[in-house]
């Protein structure tokens, strides 16, 4: 195991930490409070608990632990998008929770090889866990060593979602499957006053849906390449950056999509004022049932040339994993009762059936209950993979491209503009 995480090595990781003296809120708990050296108290550190998907069930989840488990005693600490920073202050000061609930992304992709966490895969293995782990998962958290460093937990299918009432009403007759068809769709509906694809140009959701749209042209080992090093200078690259800019000047994404965040995007087609968005499984689950009924998932549209035989989309198997710290290893029997509860099939069917999550364990249950979490769970080969790049983007990297990404989706930024914004997030990094 490597030593144990220092502030300068921390720092120099890009986590640009502040002072550990400003601490955000930790449920109540000051971050420096999060440890607890009590053998039979594990500390959770978790973003569900409030208003997160999955939140209900994971609280009831707990409830049934504690009552299996009644001499342990589970401390549940809750974060939201700070989480991460949250939890680097706690390991600066050697008060870190024993388990950490969080995707694998920008700053928690240097933790394992840094000390913060513990490599898991002796555990996985003792525990005899692997097998309840999809291999693709499995692959997606195993880091250039082979270190695992989580245990896998939520997934997600990240489809296209097109309100079919609204392209009614515009006389569009078919869910667009080439770009051709998609601009002549945002034609007819912005005629009738409907925003055509909405989208978060401002923050994460704008980001992925800008990397999807780029690999068009480009292979999953080329679109590795790219987000890895920030070469955007391929054909490939290019071309999809072309593609991109063609489609925002001729008006394929909502007004101003510059400035709209993952709320305003969720919001617009959840009340049908936008007719088309790239939605995770999670923000499927939140569409109304009136709109729900009369809404079908799908790919992103293509163009001559494509480096894909079908309509795009993503799919990640890394949006929650159980991570173990430093502190967690000292209380290893509490934290492998709970690993295992979590991993039962019937605690993982919860999470499907009742809150419409994708997970990265195996099970036969669908969500039945979320029309178009199943949809998306369905689509199966009927579409193409587009990679997720947020494992092979460098952590320091990350929010200089939400700002490159902002700049992209202003209409009348140029192609070689956008390539640069985003190769310069990488060198500013």
């Amino acid at each position: 195991m490597h030593s144990p995480l220092t502030r300068r090595g921390f720092l120099a990781t890009g986590s640009g930490l502040a002072a550990a003296t400003v601490l955000p809120g930790l449920s109540g708990c000051s971050a420096l409070t999060g440890a607890d050296s009590d053998p039979d108290t594990l500390v959770v550190h978790s973003q569900l608990g409030t208003t997160a998907p999955g939140s209900p069930t994971y609280l009831a989840a707990l409830d049934r632990f504690r009552k299996e488990n009644p001499g342990l005693k589970v401390k549940n600490l809750i974060n939201g998008d700070d989480l991460a920073q949250v939890y680097e202050t706690s390991r600066l000061a050697r008060k870190e929770p024993d388990v950490v609930m969080v995707n694998l992304y920008d700053k928690t992709l240097a933790w394992t090889d840094v000390g913060a966490t513990v490599d898991v895969k002796g555990y996985l293995d003792d525990w005899g866990l692997r097998t309840r782990v999809l291999p693709q998962a499995l692959a997606e958290w195993t880091d250039a060593k082979g270190r695992v460093r989580a245990f896998p937990y939520f997934a997600t299918n990240w489809p296209i979602a097109y309100n079919r009432a609204l392209l009614d009403r515009a006389g569009v007759d078919a869910i667009p499957t080439t770009g051709d068809e998609l601009i002549a769709a945002a034609r007819k509906l912005r005629a009738k006053g409907i925003a055509p694809v909405t989208v978060g140009g401002n923050d994460w959701t704008g980001q992925k849906l800008l990397a999807q749209i780029i690999q068009t042209f480009l292979t999953e080992d080329e679109a590795r390449h790219a987000y890895t090093t920030g070469d955007f200078g391929s054909r490939g690259a290019r071309e999809g950056i072309d593609y991109f800019v063609t489609l925002r000047d001729a008006g394929v994404f909502a007004d101003k999509a510059q400035g709209l965040t993952s709320d305003t995007m969720t919001t617009q087609f959840n009340t049908q004022a936008a007719a088309i968005e790239s939605a995770m499984s999670s923000a499927l689950a939140k569409v109304p049932e009136k709109v729900a009924r009369h809404t079908e998932v799908g790919g992103w549209p293509l163009t001559g040339g494509a480096a894909h035989d079908k309509p795009t989309i993503l799919r990640t198997y890394t949006l929650i994993g159980f991570w173990i710290s430093p502190n967690g290893t000292k209380k290893i029997d509490a934290v492998e009762k709970f690993l295992r509860f979590m991993y039962r099939p019937d605690t993982v069917s919860r999470f499907i059936k009742e809150s419409g999550r994708d997970m990265a364990l195996r099970s036969d249950t669908l969500s039945t209950d979320f029309p178009l979490v199943a949809a998306a769970q369905r689509l199966g080969s009927t579409v193409s993979q587009a990679l997720l790049p947020d494992v092979y983007v460098p952590p320091a990297a990350a929010q200089p491209l939400i700002t490159a990404t902002s700049t992209s989706f202003t209409r009348g930024t140029s192609a070689a503009k956008v390539r640069a914004a985003l190769e310069t997030a990488y060198r500013s990094a």
